[in-house]
């Protein structure tokens, strides 16, 4: 009955004020309740620059790195000297790169996670911010980003990915002001973070190549009070095709052991994360770590990429699926992941 006195320009009015009341009403429905935890998904939606070659999705690949017995990297093994089975069965390999020292070199994305918790030395501070000169001069010449992340009762991004190696020394002297005292070491939050930070900054490939991912952790061996277990985080650097290398400084060594005993296996190195990653845990037990982190930077940087096409039935059944490489007898092989997730058609 109030219609019918209405103007045109009051039912105009009201209709809109309906519609506008009706979104709203729709958009506070669709509001997701606040998170809790952090979210499982690890790629972002947004689109690679369109420089980027993609790489194929239905393309399974895995770093592998090839060490003698003196720990020493070889980079001389061709395709025919590898071996990848998937569920235990072998597969034709379709694609194989490997870093050489002369030429065209594979682009590297490394982020250095820094443990500031306050247990760790001003002296072990000054050491390691020429160790990490030592890592960037030993890369001098390649196609390498850098960015630097400090964690202990929080996780802070200290130097987004650069391409200039002077940078990281800013960022280390930032961090000689960022000590954190506490009872909270978040180092697995930190590796979680330094994944995303790679997959949403450091594309799968680069001037037309595979690029290699890497996270090197510098800690004194106790995670504590993380929001993220080290399962979920081996499974999100698997997804992402990440490697984790550790580094355990003397802080934490000298206060369980004497002389030349071996370390005893600290947390970070019980829960797998870097072994499971194709990555490697190490103590640094001498005075100058410059020759350390040199060899990590040759490690990190001589990796081969095997890759290969599931087979159909395989290929898109969002299931969890083995990974093993085999290569030359009296080498040893560690490669980026042991698993992987097909993705599933919709």
């Amino acid at each position: 009955m109030l219609l019918r006195f209405c103007t045109p320009r009051t039912l105009t009015r009201l209709t809109l004020a309906c519609v506008i009341l009706l979104l709203a009403v729709i958009c506070l429905a669709q509001t997701p309740a606040p998170q809790t935890q952090r979210p499982r998904k690890v790629y972002p939606d947004e689109q690679e620059p369109a420089e980027v070659v993609r790489f194929d999705t239905d393309l399974v690949s895995v770093d592998v790195t090839a060490t003698d017995q003196d720990g020493r990297p070889v980079r001389t093994l061709q395709q025919n000297n590898f071996k990848v089975f998937l569920d235990g069965t072998e597969q034709p390999i379709s694609f194989f790169q490997v870093e050489r020292r002369e030429g065209e070199t594979r682009p590297l994305a490394v982020v250095f996670t820094l443990d500031v918790s306050g247990s760790m030395t001003g002296e072990e501070m000054n050491r390691l911010r020429m160790a990490l000169q030592s890592f960037s001069n030993q890369l001098a010449g390649k196609s390498v980003m850098y960015a630097v992340m400090s964690f202990g009762m929080r996780v802070k991004t200290l130097q987004n990915f650069t391409t200039e190696p002077t940078k990281l020394d800013e960022a280390m002297e930032r961090i000689s002001r960022d000590a954190q005292n506490g009872l909270s070491t978040h180092a697995y939050d930190a590796v979680d973070d330094a994944i995303r930070l790679l997959v949403r900054h450091a594309p799968r490939t680069r001037e037309r190549r595979l690029m290699r991912r890497a996270v090197l952790v510098v800690t004194d061996g106790f995670p504590v009070g993380d929001t993220v277990a080290p399962e979920t985080v081996i499974e999100r650097a698997n997804a992402a095709d990440v490697s984790v290398f550790v580094v355990t400084l003397p802080s934490y060594s000298r206060a369980f052991i004497s002389g030349d005993q071996t370390p005893l296996p600290t947390p970070l190195d019980v829960s797998g994360l870097a072994e499971m990653t194709g990555g490697r845990n190490v103590y640094a037990n001498e005075r100058d770590y410059g020759p350390l982190f040199r060899s990590l930077a040759e490690e990190v940087s001589s990796a081969y990429v095997l890759a290969f096409y599931p087979p159909e039935v395989k290929r898109r059944d969002g299931q969890l699926h083995t990974l093993r490489v085999e290569g030359p007898a009296g080498l040893k092989l560690r490669q980026s992941r042991t698993e992987y997730r097909a993705p599933k058609n919709q």
